[in-house]
């Protein structure tokens, strides 16, 4: 993938080796609580409270390799190509798009929609409209899901900003809806629906970031592509040990996803993801 070279975007925060747990931390022991709390009992400013028991979180010393930071710059350039691509598109289309911001976090953190941890994967929280990601998952993708390349890792990334794509035209928000009506099984039918959305919208952004930056290799799309089999519910409830059991699938089979990100990626079109009407199998 040829990314270097490219502005890196500017709406990353970069949290790695922070507090973890949304940037405060206390200060003192317990009986400096209690003592604050008698404060508040007898009629004191619970602002002064907060002030003296609750402190940013002091930023850790971390050690961070060359491959670290190449992994960091590669990622906010990524973010910009998303930025350049749905500018484009929001604009031909006479709207204005919304950037997300994107946090880069070491093993856990707090997010709007609650604790992550880097098990976790990325994800991309509606609540604060946030892409999440702790760095080492890049090396899982390689490692533990045998899905190496640069462009395998940008697709992870284009899949979470659709996500944000989605909040914006309020596709989110009708999920979040039907979740008060529908039983667990139903649900997850509609959250596969929504993920492979995702994934089709990040074949719309690769489509639209070559033609902008020629930024495509021989055997990239193969790479997002090998990235899109290697984590559809299926193949990863095999990989477990477990039996395939469709009625929990929450992301797709691996046929489904290869085939919305390549239906995104060909056409180009936004208005051909319609993945709640037709589902491939």
């Amino acid at each position: 993938m040829r990314w270097s070279g490219n502005r890196e975007s500017d709406n990353v925060e970069d949290n790695r080796g922070g507090g973890g747990m949304g940037g405060f931390a206390l200060k003192g022991g317990v009986g400096t609580i209690i003592i604050a709390l008698i404060y508040v009992f007898m009629g004191g400013n619970p602002s002064d409270v907060v002030n003296q028991i609750i402190a940013p979180s002091p930023q850790q010393s971390v050690s961070r390799t060359a491959d670290e930071e190449r992994l960091a710059s590669f990622t906010k350039v990524v973010l910009g190509l998303t930025e350049d691509v749905w500018d484009s598109i929001y604009t031909a289309n006479e709207d204005r798009y919304e950037k997300p911001k994107l946090w880069m976090f070491t093993d856990q953190t707090q997010s709007g929609c609650g604790f992550a941890s880097a098990a976790t994967g990325p994800f991309y929280c509606p609540a604060d409209q946030k892409v999440y990601i702790d760095l080492s998952f890049f090396k899982e993708l390689t490692e533990k899901f045998n899905a190496p390349g640069e462009f395998a890792m940008a697709y992870v990334i284009a899949h979470e900003v659709g996500h944000h794509i989605q909040q914006l035209n309020g596709t989110s928000a009708k999920m979040q809806e039907l979740r008060n009506h529908l039983s667990e099984t139903e649900y997850n039918k509609e959250s596969v629906k929504l993920e492979l959305q995702a994934d089709f919208l990040a074949g719309v952004w690769a489509h639209h970031a070559n033609k902008l930056r020629k930024i495509l290799e021989p055997g990239d799309i193969e790479s997002a592509l090998n990235a899109a089999n290697a984590i559809g519910d299926d193949r990863l409830q095999q990989q477990s040990g477990g039996n395939v059991v469709p009625d929990s699938f929450t992301h797709g089979t691996s046929k489904q996803r290869m085939y919305w990100f390549k239906k995104g990626f060909d056409t180009g079109d936004i208005t051909q993801g319609n993945t709640f009407q037709s589902i491939a199998e």
